[in-house]
């Protein structure tokens, strides 16, 4: 039995306009559609005027969804998977479908298109020849800290997801990892009629967005490193400062935080010479 193909379908994440010729005729041939988001997909539809037999797939599926789309290829036919904007697998449960697909030997093929991360990275300025993207970072503050410190050891600018209401509180946390004076770019409603986006030190945007009654919109976060990243202050320099704050009777965490400040470091950076010291 010939077996079917799953297409991996990238459509807009605002601009219809954004859709590609190749993803309208796979979308019209596809003989099932499986969307992250059932709602916002049959708008897209819609607007095109496709009619296509459309599943829910979404982080809540369960396995036996997987298992009867995976059925559905195994019989011949072609699936379309998209998500709710953008291109699916990243930040998205499409990963687990391919994943699925490779185990059962079923072709794959994804046609590009729009992503957030990438429209945001061309409009931040920001030195992205290398980057990370880090998607959605944990929600809980002990675990946001840790995942926020270990990219800052990385030194390298860093693409974020972020919703309205934790978004002033990403940048403090980058603040804080990176680094006094990191430059950032927040973009929201990318593609859209209100789109915006905000460049200037992680500190400026946040008290920008403080000050905002409400913001709307989901975020992308560019967070860069910063230009003078603990170049003026040598490795002694460090040293000599915290051997000063211990002197004082400061603990190690106060040490660390205040020559951070009184030197324009990278906090990592001071914390790993504080290692290194014991």
């Amino acid at each position: 039995m010939t077996k079917g193909k799953l297409y991996i379908v990238a459509t807009p994440i605002g601009n219809m306009g954004d859709i590609t010729v190749r993803a309208l005729d796979v979308l019209k041939a596809a003989e099932m559609i499986a969307a992250e988001d059932t709602r916002r997909t049959v708008k897209l539809l819609n607007h095109f005027g496709i009619k296509g037999k459309m599943v829910s797939f979404h982080e809540h599926s369960s396995e036996a969804r997987r298992k009867e789309i995976v059925a559905h290829m195994m019989e011949g036919r072609a699936v379309a998977l998209v998500s709710d904007a953008g291109t699916p697998v990243i930040s998205d449960p499409g990963l687990m479908l391919v994943r699925d697909c490779i185990a059962a030997d079923i072709p794959i093929e994804s046609i590009p298109g729009a992503n957030a991360a990438v429209v945001a990275v061309t409009l931040s300025g920001i030195d992205c020849s290398n980057f990370i993207f880090a998607g959605f970072l944990p929600q809980k503050g002990a675990a946001r800290k840790k995942k926020l410190d270990a990219l800052a050891a990385a030194h390298m600018p860093v693409v974020f997801y972020e919703s309205p209401g934790r978004v002033t509180a990403l940048l403090e946390g980058v603040a804080e990892a990176f680094g006094p004076g990191t430059p950032v770019c927040v973009s929201r409603e990318l593609t859209k009629m209100y789109e915006e986006t905000l460049r200037g030190s992680a500190e400026a945007i946040c008290a920008q967005l403080a000050e905002r009654e409400a913001v709307k919109g989901e975020f992308v976060v560019v967070a860069g490193v910063p230009e003078q990243a603990g170049d003026e202050a040598t490795d002694e320099m460090i040293v000599e400062q915290l051997e000063k704050c211990i002197a004082a009777g400061h603990t190690k965490k106060e040490a660390v935080t205040l020559v951070t400040a009184d030197l324009s470091c990278s906090k990592n950076r001071v914390y790993k010479i504080m290692i290194h010291m014991d």
